[in-house]
């Protein structure tokens, strides 16, 4: 029997929507068969670092802040420095999702930044592997991937409402399957 392949959610939150979403991808991942870990990253002194070093695949997961990721996010990118310089995490698979409270508020920055900070890692990106949905006259914001990204997943809360109202099942849904498409390229990344 082949081992059980682990994916790491590192996120931060800073009012509870993208925490939502880091469960929404841990859903996704143990729908397909593996095992999930959330990680907040908000203080650096409480995060399993072995966790991290174990998993198959991370997904990182931060709020948008002012076109970038967050400022806590932001301290754990750099705090794996060492990490870095020893390519601890070199092969591993990453892919990420981000939240703002408005349609776009240049999300796409924030997973570029992802995506950057895995290369550097020496990481395999993983894509929302996704076309966009809402992009037609027959489209709804019910659509999965209804914002349009390609490079990771992005969800939109209203600044107004609570976790428990936004952000929308949609976008939810399509973390839901970044994370089942994270766990299942980890399986065959790893076979």
């Amino acid at each position: 029997m082949s081992e059980q392949v682990k994916v790491a959610i590192a996120y931060h939150s800073g009012f509870g929507h993208t925490e939502v979403l880091a469960q929404a991808a841990a859903a996704g991942v143990e729908n397909a068969g593996a095992t999930a870990i959330t990680i907040s990253v908000a203080d650096l002194d409480a995060i399993d670092w072995n966790a991290l070093a174990e998993a198959d695949a991370i997904i990182f997961g931060s709020p948008t802040y002012m076109g970038s990721v967050s400022g806590p996010f932001k301290s754990f990118m750099d705090a794996t420095s060492k990490i870095w310089y020893q390519q601890e995490w070199k092969d591993k698979l990453a892919a990420g999702f981000t939240n703002s409270s408005s349609q776009s508020g240049d999300k796409l920055n924030s997973l570029v930044q992802m995506a950057v900070y895995a290369a550097q890692q020496g990481m395999v990106w993983v894509s929302l592997g996704m076309l966009p949905g809402n992009n037609n006259s027959q489209g709804s914001t019910d659509d999965l991937n209804r914002l349009g990204s390609f490079i990771g997943a992005m969800a939109q809360s209203n600044g107004d409402e609570g976790p428990e109202l936004t952000p929308p099942q949609a976008d939810r849904d399509t973390v839901q399957a970044l994370g089942e498409r994270v766990a299942a390229a980890a399986r065959r990344w790893k076979q």
